[in-house]
């Protein structure tokens, strides 16, 4: 039987989970997640787990913050003057905006905070700083 090696097409079903057993995401029973080894598509962590693993094997194995979406960064939150957004917004907690820095770099924000006159933007991905928890099933090498 041949094993996953660089350079193979493969698809595998994943469930992804936090250290309190919160699920953040999953692959839908039908449709695999498909990627190349070694064309960092995903997070390399995923592609070295993959890498020897036979059809129908399972692996599970975690990921610490520096190996997928970093640290939190406290500079990375930030107030904005109400005024400040377009009036056409849906601003509710939890939206998710595409914001531009000093650096002329976008990138998305999370509103944290809704206050009267000011809302605090939180421009880390969700999982920084999160271990992740991952299991992982080799569906088939392409």
């Amino acid at each position: 039987m041949a094993q996953a090696k660089v350079g193979d097409t493969v698809k595998v079903h994943y469930t992804g989970s936090l250290e309190d057993g919160t699920v953040f995401g999953a692959s839908p029973e039908q449709e695999p997640l498909e990627f190349t080894i070694g064309q960092q598509n995903v997070l390399p962590s995923l592609e070295e787990a993959v890498v020897g693993m036979n059809k129908g094997d399972t692996k599970t194995f975690s990921i610490q913050p520096n190996d997928a979406f970093g640290q939190r960064q406290e500079d990375l939150i930030f107030d904005v003057e109400r005024s400040k957004l377009p009036s056409d917004i849906d601003l509710q907690l939890g939206a998710v905006f595409r914001v531009g820095s000093d650096t002329g770099k976008n990138f998305d924000a999370t509103v944290t905070n809704i206050g009267d006159e000011r809302v605090t933007l939180d421009g880390n991905h969700p999982l920084a700083g999160k271990v992740q928890n991952l299991e992982i099933e080799l569906v088939e090498i392409v």
